[in-house]
């Protein structure tokens, strides 16, 4: 554990841990509902480069997805799941399961909108004391699917479906074609990535606190968040889905969809804090 305590967690272990620990990626702790089990690591605060540069193939494949590099810095560390919400969890607390892929409960939850996420953050929260549960900022997202990357994928410059539940037939930059599953899959099975990280690429696209904006800018940023709360604006979707093409899993690659959007792609991700 590292003895510089200003990147530790204020509390630790964190009064809704059940169990937690250290490993080979760090910090973790487990939230245990209903007997549902949701791991969290700690991300440390630090800096990187959010967006693409202009040579990364496929970059800005429609006009309003702008991803200008810039520096961001996050200055606080935070909790995040380790996994998109599991069927289960969501079942757990909200007492159904809106998924069409709907065949084992340790897949991802889908066909869930950003006001549906609401509903089940402020029921979650309402039942955990101390946890305040909320979706990852944008910056906070990138910087969770990146690990310490710059390439196009926390794995590298490339892909396959071995590592990501994506559109095998529509490889990123002209890629080995692969596996096509036309489903999600179960989380945590595919390879996490540096930080302990499952499925940032693909499976479900997770929602993100932020509204849209179509360009982020290109200068130095700390802790950025743009949440009107007061505004029906869309809000951001990141890392793709089981249907996206290879380009459109990449660490930089922006989406939106409407705050009552369904679809059978749209998942989530906790964050903590």
């Amino acid at each position: 554990m590292s003895n510089d305590h200003r990147l530790l967690p204020a509390n630790f272990p964190p009064p809704w841990a059940h169990a937690w620990g250290e490993d080979g990626f760090g910090l973790f702790a487990e939230l245990h509902y209903s007997g549902v089990i949701q791991r969290f690591r700690w991300l440390l605060p630090g800096s990187f480069w959010m967006g693409s540069p202009p040579d990364e193939p496929e970059r800005e494949p429609w006009s309003y997805s702008k991803e200008t590099r810039h520096r961001v810095t996050l200055s606080q560390g935070y909790w995040l799941a380790d996994t998109a919400c599991t069927q289960a969890l969501w079942q757990a607390v909200m007492g159904e399961n809106p998924s069409r892929f709907n065949d084992d409960p340790v897949k991802p939850v889908e066909m869930v909108s950003w006001h549906d996420v609401q509903g089940f953050l402020e029921r979650l929260n309402r039942q955990i004391g101390g946890l305040q549960a909320r979706l990852p900022s944008e910056a906070e997202w990138e910087y969770a699917c990146r690990a310490g990357s710059e390439t196009p994928f926390s794995f590298g410059d490339t892909i396959s479906s071995r590592q990501v539940n994506y559109d095998g037939n529509s490889p990123y930059n002209n890629g080995e074609k692969g596996e096509y599953r036309r489903t999600t899959v179960a989380v945590k099975s595919l390879p996490a990535n540096p930080w302990g990280l499952y499925e940032m690429h693909g499976n479900v696209w997770e929602w993100c606190r932020d509204a849209w904006r179509e360009d982020l800018g290109g200068g130095d940023v700390t802790d950025p968040l743009f949440d009107p709360t007061a505004e029906d604006i869309d809000r951001v979707l990141r890392g793709g889905c089981w249907g996206s093409f290879g380009g459109d899993v990449r660490s930089a690659f922006r989406d939106r969809g409407g705050l009552g959007s369904h679809g059978y792609g749209l998942g989530f991700r906790l964050a903590l804090g």
